[in-house]
């Protein structure tokens, strides 16, 4: 089960990679000229720093999910551990189309908690397997 893990990390390397994508494809009418609007402005231009500092938010908190897992991975993790990894995933999906896409604060806000309460749920995990907890 433990190996299982390596699944929900490579789902959040794969966002972070489509966002540098993501990225690129914003920025390619102000840095390259492909994709301008007549007048020479960037049709993407109000969503490139969003984009940007979504880029940024995948190397912050997910820092911790990535060392929880890769402890989980040495250990004997079970389902939760699994579904917790998954759940966070996922929230870091949901996380991403509400900044890139709106201006939502509150919501947000919201979505991060389920990346934050689920990352508290694996290190809980982890502290419980060290600890030989049942």
């Amino acid at each position: 089960m433990a190996h299982a893990l390596i699944q929900p990390m490579a789902a959040h390397v794969a966002l972070a990679a489509f966002l540098y994508v993501l990225l690129t494809l914003a920025r390619a009418p102000s840095v390259w000229g492909f994709g301008q609007r007549a007048d020479g402005s960037n049709p993407w231009a109000q969503f490139e720093p969003r984009i940007s500092a979504n880029l940024s938010n995948q190397f912050e908190w997910p820092l911790f999910f990535h060392v929880a897992c890769l402890l989980l991975v040495q250990q004997q993790a079970g389902r939760l551990a699994l579904v917790l990894a998954w759940s966070f995933v996922g929230g870091r999906l949901l996380h991403s189309a509400v900044q890139i896409l709106t201006t939502n604060i509150r919501l947000r806000g919201l979505v991060f908690t389920v990346n934050f309460l689920a990352v508290l749920g694996l290190w809980v995990v982890v502290l419980g397997a060290a600890l030989d907890l049942p």
